[in-house]
């Protein structure tokens, strides 16, 4: 818990906080991108000071305390200087970074109920996002957990799951805006495979022969259309309809979303 007791007393210690970057969405106001004094009794973790200022444990990818990067067992001391970054799926800096086994270089996802839009378009995208139907806390993490995917929410306390060890809270409203976040975040431009996805359930999509499927064909799309394509887990049938055009606009949305030469870590 923090403090604001001027004294201190046996048992008690104080340390300076900074975070950096988009941890600061998790801070109030009067603490953005400044110094926190955080007053402690006994030895806490650094990892439940973090929490207990705001931030989600999956959110940090690095933690330097007094010059020297810790993991999050690291006990705090009276007097502590702490600074904590995001995470960095898009540079590998393991050589510093121990806070997780290893980051992951070509991410996977699974979204909470609640993003199924964003699910969905970045599936369009040909990002491989699993969906699962009304899970539960525990399931959503079990998944993220042994399938090696990222956990998509906006819900925090989520995030601050103990078994978890990769996620990220949404911040965006829109679907749309949602899935220029999550790929800008996690650098995924160069991962991007149009129409390569079920959008209904995340199944690879492969050329089919329009023989093969004639009977599942409306009759005036196959008089005059022969590029088919059929998804291996569902079997779904899908071909450049009407909707085809508004697929094409959402994709050229985003893609037209990239930013260029940003640094991530230029604020904080």
């Amino acid at each position: 818990m923090e403090t604001v007791a001027a004294g201190k007393s046996w048992g008690m210690g104080r340390v300076t906080f900074r975070f950096y970057a988009e941890l600061n969405d998790f801070l109030p106001e009067g603490k953005r991108y400044r110094d926190i004094e955080y007053g402690f009794k006994g030895t806490p973790t650094v990892k439940d000071a973090i929490e207990a200022l705001g931030v989600p444990h999956v959110e940090v990818d690095l933690i330097v305390v007094n010059g020297e990067p810790v993991d999050f067992t690291y006990r705090l001391r009276d007097g502590d200087r702490v600074a904590v970054y995001p995470v960095f799926e898009s540079i590998d800096i393991s050589p510093v970074a121990i806070l997780r086994p290893k980051p992951l270089r070509r991410p996977r996802f699974v979204a909470d109920v609640h993003l199924g839009k964003l699910a969905r378009i970045l599936r369009i995208l040909g990002i491989d996002t699993a969906l699962p139907p009304d899970p539960d806390d525990e399931e959503l993490v079990r998944i993220s957990v042994e399938e090696g995917r990222i956990l998509l929410t906006r819900d925090r306390h989520l995030l601050k799951h103990g078994r978890l060890t990769h996620g990220y809270y949404v911040r965006a409203d829109h679907p749309l805006e949602q899935a220029v976040e999550v790929v800008n975040r996690f650098d995924l431009w160069e991962e991007i495979s149009p129409f390569t996805r079920c959008p209904v359930c995340n199944g690879v999509l492969e050329r089919v022969d329009k023989e093969e499927v004639l009977e599942r064909i409306p009759p005036r799309t196959a008089a005059w259309l022969d590029t088919y394509t059929r998804c291996r887990d569902c079997g779904k049938i899908y071909w450049p309809g009407t909707h085809y055009r508004a697929l094409q606009g959402i994709v050229s949305r985003v893609l037209s979303s990239r930013p260029k030469g940003e640094d991530r870590l230029s604020k904080g």
